[in-house]
């Protein structure tokens, strides 16, 4: 296939251009369908009047049907973007820039998609849309498995579907709810999950951040126990990466514990613990939920971040070295592979 690819950019490099930006522009309305033209042009940073005749051109192929809704792609046109899809990684180079990242960061698996979440709402979604992909291939009868909150991981939710692979699988939150959208917790989304594939879930109703003497108290609480104990047989945790003070400004951080936070060099959130660009824990949040060690003894870490933003992130994290499996977009990896 890359060989293949390789004749085609020497002998009609147009044409490879021309897929790659149809593909794009597919992908991009298959995300946010039904979409009208402007909207389009908006997510994919264009204008109505170059669209105009691509779109033409796919509606007139019977890949795109137009509706006073919007654009949605035909049952053709999902099954081409399913046929492109063992060539989309040579087609954009990402299957060089997941082997560099592999052996920049040391993760035995990387995936990049096409795009940047900070630039392109789709992108969001088709880092979902792989990471309910990577589930399923990866999940087993009767597994636990532990999920953190965040719009990455809603879109994993969002991309999942009744299999008989989630049979006797438990969906757990790894940690209580943020101050956040009740959409995005982690609650939330373990029992979306659940009632996508047809498998079960528990609920951790505590607080996120809590005082210590709180979380004394509520530790003890049986139906709290139960959860952790769950929490410590995970076999598999999916989970997303946060800028450290993005996160610690959702969980209501004062003015002055935000620059503490800033002084001593955090790069990077996950499981309310704060990193350094070294990937050392310099602020630990008092929570109950998924610990690091525990994290650390799962079977499978399945990591999902992306946008250019996220790049300080993704590295500090992976030096925690506890991922099998990171999913993330191209502008988070050329990011990534410049520093």
């Amino acid at each position: 296939m890359r060989r293949l690819l390789e004749l085609q950019q020497k002998l009609v490099p147009d044409l490879i251009q021309v897929l790659r930006e149809r593909y794009m522009l597919l992908r991009s309305i298959y995300h946010l369908q039904p979409i009208g033209r402007r909207g389009l042009a908006q997510a994919m940073d264009s204008t109505e009047r170059i669209l105009r005749a691509e779109v033409d051109l796919l509606k007139d192929s019977g890949l795109l049907n137009v509706s006073a809704a919007g654009m949605t792609l035909t049952d053709e046109g999902i099954q081409v973007l399913d046929d492109l899809e063992p060539m989309v990684g040579e087609l954009f180079g990402l299957t060089e820039l997941a082997e560099r990242l592999q052996q920049k960061l040391g993760i035995p698996e990387v995936i990049v998609v096409q795009g940047n979440a900070d630039q392109s709402p789709w992108v969001k979604e088709e880092l979902g849309r792989v990471g309910a992909r990577v589930l399923k291939q990866v999940i087993q009868e009767g597994d636990i498995v532990a999920v953190t909150g965040g719009s990455s991981i809603a879109s994993v939710a969002n991309h999942l579907s009744p299999s008989a692979a989630f049979r006797n699988v438990q969906f757990v939150p790894a940690r209580g709810g943020l101050g956040e959208r009740v959409e995005l917790q982690a609650n939330t989304l373990a029992s979306a999950m659940a009632a996508k594939t047809g498998a079960s879930y528990r609920l951790l109703h505590v607080p996120d951040r809590l005082h210590p003497e709180a979380l004394q108290t509520l530790v003890k609480e049986p139906q709290v126990q139960d959860v952790l104990t769950l929490l410590g047989d995970t076999r598999i945790v999916l989970h997303g990466i946060g800028d450290a003070l993005t996160m610690a400004r959702r969980r209501n951080y004062s003015e002055e514990e935000l620059r503490e936070l800033e002084a001593a060099g955090a790069v990077s959130e996950a499981f309310g613990y704060y990193f350094n660009e070294a990937g050392e824990t310099v602020q630990r949040m008092p929570t109950i939920g998924l610990q690091l060690e525990e994290v650390h003894k799962a079977e499978t870490v399945l990591s999902i971040a992306g946008g250019e933003s996220k790049a300080k992130a993704i590295l500090s994290f992976a030096k925690q070295s506890c991922q099998n499996v990171l999913i993330t977009d191209e502008g988070a990896a050329k990011a990534l592979l410049s520093t």
